[in-house]
């Protein structure tokens, strides 16, 4: 199939476009060459068009080029906090862009389409109404939430106006190999590996550690993408996650057993939030009666997997600084 994707240099991006490959088929990725940060794959099944969310000449150029089957939409500004300090360019590029893509898209013609937003437009929840479902009603409390909520907003109408039979997956956090600095887990790995490289103090900076989140492992997040692509019913939304809470504290232990390592541990008062949520998972149950997807990778092995990318990432780093 020809598959058009954005976000393909971002995190979930690179594992979605590995798998595509591998399977055979002809991707076209949109590249915004000020924001991508991580390398595509090279290979001849990716042909690269340059473009931009928020103009829409670019992006009907580039629908037209690629004629795709399915639509992948994973790009956005992609960080909670940094949404504070540029909340106009939040909204623009995650609600204003995934609209554009839709009106280019419907111009095209009736490819499928799915919309990744985030479990983060539901702010802070209470303990009686978890674990958060699909029915679950949003409550964002910062500007990324808000961004999010309105782009899958825009799911169903587009299905009821247009027929375009476009799915919103709503994951919640997912961590894995090639995941940026600015999220907590990636934040204690690197540390990690700059420790077992003996290129830092034996000494941990950390943020809050009491909240607990719902953890997936990146590579079932993307198989969950495209299950949903292929068999999710339009105009719907399906949560993806792995209906587990776990403790940001039992991840960084659990971390610093796999590095094996001693380590003295100390709170950092610009790594708080103060409006962190306590509490935070959802359940599969809707994604899985849909498609039949249940995650398969542990979080200890998914931790054992990001320090060993960090790993590697400080080696090269090391050899780069000696050259």
């Amino acid at each position: 199939m020809r598959i058009f994707i954005t976000g393909a240099t971002g995190f979930a991006g690179s594992h979605l476009v590995e798998n595509l490959v591998a399977a055979g088929h002809e991707l076209f990725a949109l590249v915004h060459q000020e924001t991508s940060h991580q390398p595509l794959l090279q290979n001849e099944r990716v042909t690269l068009i340059e473009g931009n969310l928020l103009e829409m000449s670019s992006l009907e150029t580039a629908v037209a080029q690629a004629k795709p089957d399915v639509v992948y939409h994973l790009a956005g500004q992609a960080y909670p906090a940094r949404s504070w300090q540029q909340p106009g360019l939040t909204l623009a590029v995650n609600s204003v862009g995934t609209a554009n893509l839709l009106q280019a898209v419907v111009g095209y013609g009736r490819p499928r389409v799915l919309i990744v937003t985030s479990a983060e437009i539901y702010g802070e929840i209470q303990p009686e109404m978890l674990p958060i479902t699909e029915q679950t009603m949003p409550a964002p409390n910062h500007p990324y939430g808000v961004s999010k909520w309105a782009a899958g907003l825009l799911v169903p109408l587009y299905w009821e106006r247009y027929q375009l039979p476009v799915v919103e997956a709503r994951p919640f956090n997912h961590i894995g190999p090639h995941q940026a600095l600015g999220f907590v887990v990636p934040d204690f790995a690197s540390q990690l590996a700059e420790i077992q490289a003996s290129q830092r103090p034996k000494r941990m900076m950390v943020g809050n550690l009491e909240a607990m989140r719902d953890f997936t492992d990146v590579r079932d997040v993307v198989r969950a993408y495209e299950l949903l692509a292929e068999q999710g019913q339009p105009g719907e939304t399906y949560l993806i996650c792995s209906g587990q809470p776990v403790k940001i504290e039992t991840v960084l232990q659990k971390l610093i057993e796999i590095a094996g390592v001693e380590v003295v541990v100390e709170n950092d008062p610009k790594r708080m939030r103060p409006s962190d949520t306590p509490c935070l998972y959802g359940s599969y149950a809707k994604l899985e009666a849909q498609t039949g997807w249940q995650p398969s990778f542990s979080l200890e092995q998914s931790l054992s997997d990001i320090l060993v990318d960090w790993g590697q990432r400080v080696l090269r780093a090391d050899a780069d600084e000696r050259r």
